[in-house]
């Protein structure tokens, strides 16, 4: 076997462990990024105590980021706007804000396929309507 031969034996050896070992990193970050949404807890949101006003929150888990806008008028949620929602496959959850709107309450069914933008939106609410730290 010439020295080129071995060479490129020796490469494409190394071209299949460096995609076994990348299919490796991306498999952990794929199930870390699913761990955090399934422990994501939406925590609800006391609209008595909130002043009518505009409300900007913002939440990211990677790969979907949300901004929102909230309107409150007279304690009641009256407009939320998707400033920004960045997702992968998470479109459809963009009706998130009109369910919250009509509950009045983070407490909302996610929608299925994209259930990630989902509690990332409603997170993002959270953030609006919640008291600064």
């Amino acid at each position: 076997m010439s020295g080129k031969t071995k060479a490129i034996i020796v490469l494409i050896a190394l071209l299949i462990v460096g995609c076994f070992i990348m299919a490796q990193i991306m498999a952990n970050i794929k199930a870390s990024h699913e761990e955090q949404f399934a422990n994501l807890i939406i925590s609800d949101i006391n609209l008595s105590d909130i002043a009518d006003g505009s409300y900007m929150g913002k939440y990211e888990i990677f790969p979907v980021l949300v901004e929102v806008r909230v309107i409150v008028r007279e304690h009641r949620i009256t407009e939320i706007e998707l400033v920004e929602h960045n997702n992968y496959r998470g479109g459809p959850a963009e009706v998130i804000p009109s369910k919250v709107i009509e509950a009045q309450n983070l407490d909302v069914d996610v929608i299925s396929g994209a259930t990630a933008s989902s509690k990332v939106i409603l997170k993002a609410i959270e953030a609006a309507l919640s008291p600064e730290p």
